[in-house]
């Protein structure tokens, strides 16, 4: 249940906290998969270990691919709301420039070197290259290349933050005209309120929505020109978070059918997956809506359910995954590269690329970032590394001493 403290403000949320964290972590699976896949992906992941390829690591990124971008935008709005109303659109306005701008601007110019080298020394590696390493370092002899020439992995954060201003508009707007913002509240409740209802009403908005997209799914732009389909796509789940920030006292009512919307989300996708050759772009994009629509509230639901109490290890994994989604990427496509002369299956590969990226990315979060200006930079405080850290004892005024004795 959604508490409110003294000020008559949300308390922390961990469940919701816990779930955009792990969405943004399974960004490292599905980078890693990607490498030993059998689909050509084409312009979203340029290279491919054509020695080891499993189409289990393209059922792994089919899944994945489907939920997890969705799941994040939908937390996003629900967080971006709560700013909103409860902080000010002042606040909410400077917390998501200081979160999310300065840190896409930071991070985008300093990761793209490493990005670019670590692609083209795989690719390189790949096709046989005497020697890849000099090939790969011979490119910066052009400066040019230390330009980001496109937004990467951290698209995702150029377009919420369009769509954070976005919405800071629209809230002003909508909350000039109270009569409609009440009205849209209460049918948004009457259809969250029945979990069949709600999965089929958002399932068919998104359907109508690929069909104006004339697009099966949402193609991930990393242009730097904004593209109105990812836009419009992700403002979409964006804005439903938005609403049920308004409606979130009806959180727990996600908790019924979660784990039957989960596995029927599993039943759905994979069908999609294997048929995918025989089911047409009409019932592809019906097969891949109703899919979203059952793990948005599924998982959702899941994590309301067990991830509703604070647990030091998922408040650490919410704080680290920020700056491990970050780092990822240059090493996630780095170990292909080192490792492809390896005479083992692609699980495998995969398993050993996705277990030593975390590794990585996890000791140098501890070491180097969590209590640094990094850390404060990315979060907006620093933390203990200690993973239990003690409390401070209550210190009791002096003239209450008499009373508590």
């Amino acid at each position: 249940m959604i508490k409110t403290d003294h000020g008559n403000k949300t308390e922390r949320i961990h469940a919701l906290d816990s779930l955009r964290a792990i969405m943004m972590l399974l960004g490292l699976v599905l980078h890693a998969a990607l490498t030993y896949g059998t689909l050509d992906y084409g312009n979203a992941w340029t290279m491919k270990d054509d020695a080891s390829t499993s189409v289990v690591m393209d059922y792994i990124v089919s899944v994945i691919h489907n939920f997890r971008m969705p799941i994040f935008f939908v937390v996003a709005g629900f967080f971006g709301a709560l700013l909103f109303f409860e902080r000010s659109p002042r606040r909410m306005l400077w917390n998501r420039t200081a979160r999310i701008f300065f840190p896409f601007i930071v991070f985008i110019v300093l990761l793209s070197p490493t990005i670019i080298f670590a692609f083209t020394y795989s690719k390189s590696v790949f096709a046989g290259v005497e020697n890849p390493l000099a090939s790969s370092l011979a490119i910066f002899s052009n400066p040019l290349l230390f330009i980001p020439p496109r937004t990467f992995h951290l698209w995702f954060l150029y377009y919420l933050f369009f769509i954070s201003i976005f919405s800071f508009g629209l809230g002003y707007l909508f909350e000039s005209i109270p009569r409609f913002t009440n009205w849209s509240t209460q049918v948004f409740n009457r259809i969250l309120n029945q979990p069949i209802l709600r999965v089929g009403v958002f399932s068919a908005l998104t359907v109508v929505l690929l069909f104006i997209m004339n697009s099966t799914w949402v193609t991930t732009s990393t242009s730097w020109v904004p593209d109105w389909r990812t836009f419009l796509f992700y403002f979409f789940f964006y804005g439903f978070g938005w609403i049920l920030f308004k409606s979130k006292t009806h959180l727990d009512t996600f908790k019924k059918y979660d784990w039957t919307f989960t596995i029927l989300a599993l039943v759905v996708i994979s069908t999609q997956f294997f048929l995918y050759s025989s089911l047409g772009f009409a019932l592809t994009i019906v097969f891949k809506s109703v899919a979203v629509w059952l793990f948005v509230f599924g998982i959702t639901g899941l994590f309301i359910r067990y991830g509703s109490q604070h647990s030091h290890l998922m408040r650490y994994n919410s704080d680290s995954s920020y700056w491990i989604y970050l780092l990822h990427l240059s090493i996630v496509a780095t170990i292909p590269g080192l490792i492809a002369h390896w005479h083992v299956s692609a699980l495998f590969k995969f398993l050993f690329v996705f277990l030593l990226t975390s590794l990585i990315c996890v000791i140098t979060y501890h070491y180097f970032v969590r209590a640094t200006f990094i850390g404060k930079f990315l979060n907006g405080r620093k933390y203990s590394r200690n993973l239990h850290p003690k409390r401070e004892p209550i210190q009791v005024p002096l003239e209450k001493k008499a009373t508590v004795a």
